[in-house]
């Protein structure tokens, strides 16, 4: 088993965005299992500043929360209206 990082956010725009998975900015690495719970907890910490959502088009600003050890909330101030991303660490059980 390994640990993984997970990123929920909006996704689509206009009428077809929807809340859903996306891929992590893992500064250009493929490697986004981590062999310990530690390793992951570290790189979602990382990414509440270094994640570039799809949405605000226009950063100005971010709030990072810690909801518990493995979940942080994220919110992203942009030139006409915010947005959010949650950040999970998730132990995977069935290899994908």
């Amino acid at each position: 088993m390994s640990w993984v990082v997970l990123i929920e956010e909006i996704r689509g725009s206009g009428d077809r965005q929807r809340w859903g998975l996306v891929p992590p900015s893992f500064d250009g690495r493929r490697d986004t299992e981590f062999a310990t719970r530690e390793e992951a907890r570290a790189e979602a910490l990382r990414l509440t500043s270094a994640h570039a959502p799809g949405h605000p088009w226009s950063e100005r600003d971010r709030q990072a929360y810690r909801i518990s050890p493995d979940e942080y909330l994220v919110n992203v101030d942009g030139a006409t209206s915010d947005f959010h991303f949650r950040l999970t660490v998730a132990e995977r059980i069935v290899p994908g």
